[in-house]
C-alpha cells in the first residue's frame, strides 16, 4: 500500500516490526532523529524534504518499521548526509562504565601515604586517548603533599571542603562548584588544605 503525501508517495518495501524493535531498527531510529533535531528540522520538514509521509518519519523514529534501501537514500538525501550515517554505531559494540555511587576502583599513588584517596569511576579498555576520572578525598591535614605532573591536561572540579591548589608558580583557593584545567607536564597538587574532608573530581587526558 502507498500513502499520497503532496502528489508523491512513501516508498511501500517497509516492514512493521513485530515486538521489540531490532537493533539496527533502534540505531537508525536514532541516528535519523540526530541528525533531524540538529538540522532543526520537524518531522513534517523532513517528510516534505523526502516526499514521505510524517506519519511514516514517527514510525521510522520509534524504530517501529524496517526502511527499505530505498528509503534510507531518501532520508540521507533530505538531511544532506551520508547514507551510513544513518548506521552509525551498528558494526561494533561500543565500551561504557557505569559506576554506582560509592563504588569505583580504589587506587594506590604517592598522596595514598599521605592520607589521600583515589578511587577512580571508569576506565575504557584498549583506548589510549580515553578519559580517566578520579573521585579524590583528602582527610589528612599533612604538611607534606606530593606534587603531580604526566603528559596530557586535567580538569579538577571541588566538590565539598576548601584547599588551596598549585599549579606551577601559580595558587588558587578552589571551593565547592569551582574548577581548574591544567596542563598536566606542570608540577601540581594541593598545597594546603583549609577544611576537611576535601572532596574532588580529576579527570585527566592524555
Amino acid at each position: 500500500m502507498t500513502n499520497q503525501t503532496g502528489g508523491e508517495t512513501d516508498v511501500s518495501a517497509e516492514t512493521a516490526v513485530d515486538g521489540v524493535a531490532g537493533k539496527l531498527e533502534r540505531i537508525i531510529a536514532a541516528q535519523l532523529r540526530h541528525y533531524r533535531t540538529a538540522q532543526g528540522l520537524s518531522a513534517a520538514e523532513l517528510a516534505t524534504r523526502t516526499g514521505m509521509s510524517k506519519a511514516m518519519i514517527s514510525k521510522i523514529e520509534s524504530a517501529s518499521t524496517s526502511c527499505s534501501l530505498t528509503t534510507l537514500q531518501r532520508l540521507a538525501d533530505g538531511l544532506k548526509i551520508p547514507v551510513t550515517a544513518l548506521f552509525r554505531g551498528a558494526d561494533t559494540d561500543r565500551d561504557a562504565t557505569f559506576t554506582k555511587n560509592g563504588e569505583g576502583s580504589l587506587t594506590v599513588r604517592s598522596g595514598t601515604q599521605h592520607g589521600h584517596e583515589y578511587r577512580v569511576l571508569g576506565t575504557l579498555k584498549g583506548r589510549t586517548d580515553a578519559l580517566e576520572p578520579t573521585l579524590v578525598t583528602l582527610t589528612n591535614a599533612s604538611d607534606v603533599f606530593p606534587l603531580f605532573q604526566h603528559p596530557g591536561t586535567e580538569f579538577i572540579y571541588m566538590l565539598s571542603g576548601k584547599m588551596i591548589y598549585g599549579h606551577g608558580a601559580y595558587e588558587y583557593t578552589m571551593e565547592p562548584g569551582d574548577s581548574l584545567l591544567l596542563d598536566g607536564e606542570g608540577p601540581h597538587g594541593p598545597l594546603e588544605l583549609l577544611e576537611l574532608p576535601i572532596r574532588f573530581l580529576a579527570i585527566s587526558a592524555k
